[in-house]
């Protein structure tokens, strides 16, 4: 059975497990199913793995930073675009995720951390080509340090004799989401719709919030500077409604019957901003779930 490479990863995870026409397939059933007030999102995030996926001889390896507040969606969807390449998703041995306050805490270590981020990421592209870096915190990571990968992210053939273009690269930031909070309500004041908002409303505006943003990983970084990030990715803060939608599924996927009493006072107890206006859950949906279990006899 094991010389048969197909029925071999049947049985045991293998790298490039599924077909690339299958994972952008997923990808895009669960975006459109799971994700909720994030148009923007949707679209730039199906095109770019999509294509990328399908691409057989790509230039340079995929790389996505994600922008917004806590709670709309930035982790859930890193989660999503895992699980449609690997059947494990994060717990795929060929997904590694980096949390800043966790891997990076200590200042004075940078020199480490780089060297032992560098270290990783060769080792493990030279084992599979498709492997999926995802790097949450952005915002509390140490300036400089995301730098020591600036290699691996460049139009190189070879590096050392490993192929890092077909890898995926997903940085995950608070950083830029002022600027997208003050387009979206610029619209919202004009009366126009969040759908209307489109990525050239956001993208150069965002990039260079980053860029200039002293409290994130990416200030002044030469990712930004040689235009290595491929999308700056906007998240849309949430409205109320959103907010309902998250409490219907997390009640549906626990398997007990919506309540719409509950859910209602669900959405009426989260807080919003700005203070007059009251559009934005200032947490997104980052609560429900919490607060679904003080409801709900579980």
């Amino acid at each position: 059975f094991i010389s048969y490479p197909r029925l071999y990863c049947y049985f045991r995870e293998c790298c490039l497990q599924r077909h690339d026409q299958r994972a952008a397939a997923g990808l895009q059933e669960s975006l459109d199913r799971k994700l909720f007030g994030q148009h923007l999102v949707n679209k730039v995030i199906v095109k770019a793995v999509k294509g990328f996926l399908n691409n057989t001889n790509p230039k340079k390896p995929l790389a996505l930073s994600l922008h917004g507040w806590t709670g709309t969606g930035k982790n859930f969807v890193s989660k999503i675009i895992a699980e449609s390449i690997y059947k494990k998703g994060l717990k795929s041995k060929y997904v590694h995720q980096f949390v800043a306050t966790l891997h990076f805490p200590h200042a004075e270590s940078i020199s480490l951390y780089k060297d032992q981020l560098q270290s990783w990421i060769r080792g493990n592209v030279s084992i599979c080509p498709r492997s999926l870096f995802i790097f949450d915190e952005m915002d509390k990571m140490h300036a400089g340090l995301i730098d020591s990968i600036k290699p691996f992210l460049d139009y190189y053939e070879l590096l050392n004799g490993v192929s890092y273009r077909k890898a995926i690269f997903i940085f995950l930031s608070n950083a830029g989401a002022e600027k997208i909070t003050e387009v979206a309500l610029d619209f919202w004041r004009k009366g126009r719709t969040r759908e209307d908002i489109q990525l050239t409303d956001m993208q150069n505006a965002l990039s260079v919030s980053v860029f200039n943003n002293k409290n994130s990983g990416f200030w002044h970084s030469t990712l930004i500077d040689r235009n290595l990030i491929d999308y700056f990715v906007p998240f849309l803060p949430l409205e109320y409604k959103h907010v309902k939608m998250c409490v219907r599924v997390e009640i549906e996927s626990r398997g007990y019957a919506v309540d719409e009493d509950i859910l209602t006072r669900i959405a009426d107890e989260m807080t919003y901003f700005p203070r007059e206006e009251r559009i934005y859950s200032d947490k997104g949906c980052k609560t429900v779930y919490a607060k679904l279990d003080y409801y709900y006899d579980f």
